[in-house]
C-alpha cells in the first residue's frame, strides 16, 4: 500500500458515510480547481468519461447537423463516436507514413465550407506538430478540439497536451496515467466553453448566464467518490507520470537489438510514455501482435484488434477512400499496454516473451 492510500481510504469512507447527498460537489470542485492549476488553464470541467468530455466539448461549440469535423483515421472508436452523436459528419484524415502526425496534404484537401473543427487524437500519448495544426485551424477559422485522453503529461514546447487548442478532453479511466476508475474532464481558457460545458453536463441545470437559448443537456456529472480518487492521484501525478515513462524506457532498453522489433525513438522528449511503442518488421505483424496477446503481453492490435477508424463498420456511411498510411502504421505497431501495477519484473517478463517470440517467429 502506498503512503497516500491510507488517507484516501479514510476520506472515501467519510464521504460514503455522508451519502446520499445529491447536491454534493465538494470533491469535484476541488478537483477542478487543482486540475486547472496543475495544467495551467483558466477552467477545468469534470465529466463522467473521456467520451462525455468530447461530446460535451463538441456540443459546447455548437457543432451539429450540417457540420463536418476532421478526425484522424489513426484513432479509436470512442474518439469519433461523439462527432456522430452530435449529428455532425466525421471526415477521416490519413496520417504521415510513420504515424507521428497527420498528413497535412490530405487534411487541407478535405477542408470544405462545412468544416467547423479539427479533432486530433493523441493516440499512445503522441501529439504530432500541434503548433502547426493550431495555426492551420486559426488560419481557416476552425475550432481545435484535442482528444488528449492518452496524453496526460505529454508536453509540446513546454505546454501540456490538451491546452493548445480551444479545448482539451481527457479520460480518468483505469489505465490512464491520472485515473479514478472512470471519469473525464475538459481543460480550456475559454470562459464560454467552460460555462456551457458545466451546464451541458447536468441537463442544462442551472441554466448558464448569457444569451444561450434553452436546450437539453446530459447526465455527464462526475460522481463525488470518483472525484476524490482522482484528486488523490492528481497530488501524486508527477510520480505516476515518471513511473509510466520509466516503464516505456525500460522495455525499450530490454528489447534493444531484438530482430524484427524496431524501437520507436520519440522526437518529442516530453512524451508521456503512455504505451511502449515499436515498429514490427517481421512478416505478418498483426498475427505477431495477436500471438503476443495470447501469451500475456497486452497490446493495442493483438488485444483490442485496433484498426483505422475509417475501416470500422459503424462509420461506413462516412468513409471514402481508405486511409492507407493509417492502416499500415497500425498493422506494424507494437503498442504494449502499461499500467501502474507493472513493476520491473513484469516489464522484464514482457521483454523476455517478445524477444523469444521474435526469434522463433514463423507465421503460418
Amino acid at each position: 500500500m502506498m503512503p497516500h492510500e491510507d488517507d484516501t481510504i479514510t476520506n472515501l469512507a467519510r464521504l460514503l458515510a455522508r451519502m446520499p447527498n445529491p447536491a454534493g460537489t465538494t470533491h469535484t470542485t476541488a478537483l477542478e480547481h487543482d486540475l486547472a492549476a496543475r495544467f495551467g488553464v483558466r477552467h477545468a470541467v469534470t465529466v463522467s468519461s473521456g467520451t462525455a468530455a468530447l461530446h460535451t466539448a463538441l456540443t459546447a461549440l455548437t457543432i451539429g447537423p450540417g457540420d463536418e469535423v476532421l478526425v484522424p483515421a489513426l484513432s479509436v472508436v470512442m474518439s469519433v463516436a461523439p462527432v456522430v452523436h452530435t449529428a455532425a459528419r466525421p471526415v477521416f484524415v490519413d496520417c504521415n507514413p510513420d504515424g507521428t502526425d497527420l498528413d497535412y496534404d490530405d487534411l487541407t484537401a478535405k477542408v470544405t465550407d462545412a468544416t467547423t473543427a479539427i479533432l486530433p487524437v493523441h493516440l499512445w500519448g503522441r501529439t504530432g506538430d500541434l503548433p502547426r495544426l493550431a495555426q492551420l485551424a486559426t488560419d481557416r477559422g476552425l475550432h481545435l478540439i484535442e482528444d488528449a485522453c492518452q496524453a496526460q503529461g505529454t508536453r509540446v514546447n513546454g505546454r501540456h497536451a490538451g491546452t493548445i487548442g480551444n479545448v482539451g478532453c481527457f479520460s480518468l479511466k483505469d489505465g490512464k496515467i491520472l485515473w479514478s476508475g472512470e471519469g473525464g474532464y475538459l481543460l480550456t481558457d475559454n470562459d464560454d466553453i467552460a460555462r456551457r460545458s458545466r451546464a451541458l453536463r447536468s441537463h442544462w441545470q442551472p441554466s448558464p448566464t448569457g444569451n444561450d437559448p434553452p436546450q437539453l443537456g446530459h447526465n455527464y456529472r462526475l460522481a463525488e467518490p470518483l472525484a476524490l480518487i482522482a484528486h488523490a492521484n492528481l497530488a501524486r501525478f508527477d510520480t505516476l507520470l515518471a513511473h509510466r515513462q520509466h516503464q516505456a524506457q525500460l522495455l525499450g532498453e530490454l528489447l534493444d537489438s531484438v530482430p524484427g522489433i524496431q524501437i520507436t525513438n520519440e522526437p518529442n522528449q516530453s512524451w508521456n510514455g503512455y504505451t511502449f511503442l515499436a515498429t514490427i518488421t517481421l512478416p505478418d505483424p498483426r498475427a505477431f501482435s495477436t500471438r503476443l496477446a495470447h501469451l500475456g503481453v497486452p497490446n493495442s492490435v493483438g488485444s483490442y484488434q485496433l484498426v483505422p477508424t475509417d475501416q470500422r463498420p459503424a462509420f461506413a456511411a462516412y468513409s471514402g477512400n481508405p486511409c492507407r498510411n493509417a492502416a499500415t502504421v497500425i498493422d506494424h505497431t507494437l503498442a504494449v499496454v502499461l499500467t501502474d501495477h507493472d513493476d520491473d519484473r513484469r516489464i522484464a517478463d514482457y521483454a523476455h516473451t517478445i524477444r523469444r517470440e521474435a526469434n522463433r517467429w514463423r507465421p503460418t
